[in-house]
């Protein structure tokens, strides 16, 4: 019963780092980054489809995304869903071909970038906090059913506390990674 909470535990507080590490990707660092583009979806003859099923992305530099369509009509919608999102750059097309160059960070929107990522990182430390939560109010009940004795739920709080620490110390780690990339150019 304990190991079945526990692993449920480790799941979820694992899926919220992984989510931290999703939103971390779509934070602008000022470098080229394939992944910057992952979340804007593009019409496609009536489906949205995220704009590496429609084209083939590349970075080209240290500062520049290409965008190749497979198909010339493409272009256009392309470049409207990259105007549209909220990754505030302009792209420029020449041809059949879409460039995105990726402009300076400003010291003032890399503070502002921090802020996002603290606040990002805290919402991941609320999500573990709340499966923490869940699965200590699972070992309470299993203790008010006599399922488990005294010992063994205070054994299972004991280890949920473990994992929750291990965890808000991967999102600490993520955090401060992201931090020192954004501040570091």
């Amino acid at each position: 019963m304990l190991d079945k909470i526990k692993r449920e535990a480790t799941d979820r507080m694992g899926k919220a780092v992984d989510k931290l590490k999703q939103e971390y990707k779509h934070l602008r660092t000022g470098r080229a980054n394939a992944g910057l583009l992952d979340h804007i979806k593009v019409d496609y003859y009536g489906a949205e489809l995220p704009i590496s099923q429609t084209a083939n992305v590349v970075v080209e530099d240290a500062r520049t995304i290409s965008i190749t369509p497979w198909e010339k009509p493409m272009v256009g919608a392309i470049e409207k869903a990259i105007l549209a999102s909220d990754l505030g750059i302009t792209p420029n097309t020449a041809g059949g071909v879409i460039r995105i160059i990726m402009p300076p960070l400003t010291e003032e929107r890399r503070k502002d970038l921090v802020k996002v990522v603290k606040h990002e990182a805290e919402q991941a430390r609320i999500a573990i906090r709340n499966v923490r939560r869940d699965a200590n109010q699972e070992i309470k009940e299993l203790g008010k059913k006599k399922v488990i004795t005294t010992d063994e739920e205070k054994r299972g709080e004991t280890e949920i506390q473990k994992l929750t620490d291990q965890f808000i110390a991967k999102v600490d780690e993520a955090a401060a990674a992201k931090e020192k990339d954004l501040m570091s150019m």
